[in-house]
């Protein structure tokens, strides 16, 4: 445990130093909730304007919960990107598998703002099932609040830059709108997004994932892009992953070794 923080604390340390940002960056981890129930009355609106329910949408399928907004420069893009290639190479179709739900954390969007994501993502990504159950949702900031703190969401924005800061990741959620586990950061594997879906559809609830913090802010104008800061704590956080694990085995191995 006190190796898996020194991991956390030392892939903080880029983002501060990008992002320059006063408070405890830590504080905008996913306070992980496995077990917790997303909230059922919460009304919403789709990309066509219609008020809808989380609870509605899932219609007996685990459901996969992407929080970020449409107009994001940074990570909220590559997040949805990095699931859309995952899903795409696990042969599972929407609506037959699971339900996808991106929720904006953005009261100040509107349905427009999620039709435009919602056609720009199926345009790139066609996937089965995607143009009726892809939901791109966005809500008041009193609803968007409860689903947030539900799943241990919690974000920031900031007036200077005008982006909001908060962690990458994705939420599996049960057919029953109970938090089935989470994957952090961006990079998802298509085997964890099929165990992830898997799982939720049983109503299983999984372990806490590896406490991994990749923030969502930063946008350099110069470049238009958010690449410096992503890759570098990518490399830190694959250097350091092998170190912990290495480190957990060698120490197993010594006291294999001393046991009479």
């Amino acid at each position: 445990m006190r190796m898996l923080r020194l991991l956390l604390l030392l892939l903080l340390c880029p983002v501060a130093a990008q992002a320059a940002v006063q408070p405890d960056l830590r504080d905008f981890a996913y306070r992980q909730r496995p077990g917790a129930r997303l909230p059922a009355g919460e009304n919403f609106r789709d990309a066509t304007g219609r008020e809808v329910r989380i609870a509605d949408l899932l219609r007996g399928k685990p459901a996969i919960l992407a929080l970020g907004y449409f107009s994001c420069p940074n990570l909220c893009g590559i997040v949805r990107a990095d699931l859309y290639n995952a899903l795409a190479q696990t042969g599972m179709i929407a609506g037959q598998d699971y339900t996808l739900v991106a929720l904006s954390i953005d009261p100040a969007e509107t349905s427009a703002d999620a039709a435009r994501a919602k056609a720009t993502d199926i345009a790139a990504y066609p996937l089965p099932g995607a143009a009726r159950n892809w939901h791109f949702l966005t809500g008041s900031a009193a609803g968007v609040k409860a689903v947030s703190d539900a799943v241990g969401f919690r974000d920031r924005f900031d007036t200077r830059l005008k982006q909001f800061l908060h962690p990458a990741g994705i939420v599996f959620v049960t057919p029953g709108g109970v938090v089935s586990g989470y994957l952090l950061g961006v990079g998802y594997a298509p085997a964890d997004v099929r165990l992830g879906v898997t799982r939720a559809s049983t109503g299983s609830i999984a372990a806490r994932a590896l406490p991994v913090l990749l923030l969502c802010f930063h946008f350099d104008p110069t470049t238009g892009r958010y690449t410096l800061a992503v890759l570098k704590l990518l490399k830190l956080g694959a250097g350091l992953t092998v170190l912990v694990i290495g480190g957990t085995l060698l120490l197993a191995f010594r006291r294999e070794r001393r046991q009479p």
